[in-house]
């Protein structure tokens, strides 16, 4: 069984393919630049270098591939729904064109709204695509990361961060590495066929006071949390530098899961997952604000 996967540099990349290889699989791995991988990783897996968004690259690099994990790239561009839709139709090509019968896609809980959600419904296009292809898929609809808090360091290290969703509102945080670990059962078990949609949900359901609580305990800091208005939110992404086409898409990643949004899969034994905040937080954050 050949294995290709995207972004294996990534949050949830990285730890994928580690697991791969210490399954005893010899992966394929899809990335712009192969001198990002770790030394110790380069002799384990086949690097192929590829534009994810340039379908003929794609076809070429999913030559004689069974099963690809896809994770549409997040470019920086001004447009990300069209970044999503070219990325969309490298991996529609691909799997058409070699006959890969298997795919994992790296989704998102709000996926299922399929517009309105800003840059999340750029996945919700590729899980319908992939879906009228009728080959074997399984979305991982997945919670807020843990590592979008390393976007936010200096926030972080001034003990102020500033939310645009209301401070009780919960929602499904999970650590990447343990979305490697399910993403990785899929990709090797041959005990599913058709279309499957698997939730990714984390430990628990938090709200930004809770989790403004548990960073403070584990990191030693004072860490507050306040809302602020969209417009108020926008003037900050713009002043980071942001074009307007991504402000908008970032923004409606919050404000179209803000009201009335409740997820197509429940909480249940299967989409909850083990490593907590906490102790994410105490290993990958306290290092980095606890002493600054």
């Amino acid at each position: 069984m050949q294995i290709a996967v995207t972004t294996p540099t990534g949050n949830v990349g990285r730890h994928l393919v580690a697991t791969l290889v210490r399954a005893g699989v010899r992966p394929r791995v899809l990335l712009r630049d192969p001198d990002r991988l770790t030394p110790e990783l380069r002799g384990e897996v086949d690097a192929v270098p590829v534009d994810q968004l340039d379908a003929h690259a794609v076809v070429a690099a999913t030559h004689d591939v069974d099963t690809l994990y896809w994770v549409d790239p997040s470019t920086g561009g001004a447009d990300p729904l069209a970044d999503y839709a070219r990325a969309t139709g490298s991996v529609v090509r691909a799997v058409t064109d070699n006959r890969i019968g298997r795919v994992v896609f790296q989704s998102s809980v709000g996926a299922e709204k399929r517009h309105g959600a800003g840059e999340i419904d750029g996945l919700g296009h590729t899980e319908t695509a992939l879906d009228d292809l009728g080959v074997d898929v399984t979305h991982l609809r997945c919670g807020y990361f843990f590592t979008n808090l390393e976007l936010q360091l200096d926030a972080l290290r001034a003990g102020a961060l500033q939310v645009i969703l209301p401070l009780d509102q919960p929602m499904a945080w999970v650590a990447p590495r343990d979305i490697a670990e399910v993403a990785a059962t899929r990709l090797l078990s041959p005990a599913w066929s058709g279309r499957c949609v698997q939730a990714v949900h984390g430990p628990a359901d938090l709200t930004w006071r809770q989790v403004a609580e548990i960073l403070t305990a584990a990191t030693g800091r004072r860490i507050g949390v306040e809302q602020i208005t969209d417009d108020a939110m926008r003037t900050r992404l713009q002043q980071a530098g942001l074009p307007d086409g991504l402000v908008e898409a970032v923004l409606g990643m919050s404000t179209g899961l803000r009201e009335n949004f409740v997820p197509e899969q429940p909480r249940t034994l299967r989409t909850t997952t083990p490593t907590t905040l906490a102790a994410w937080a105490y290993d990958h954050l306290r290092p980095r604000i606890a002493d600054v």
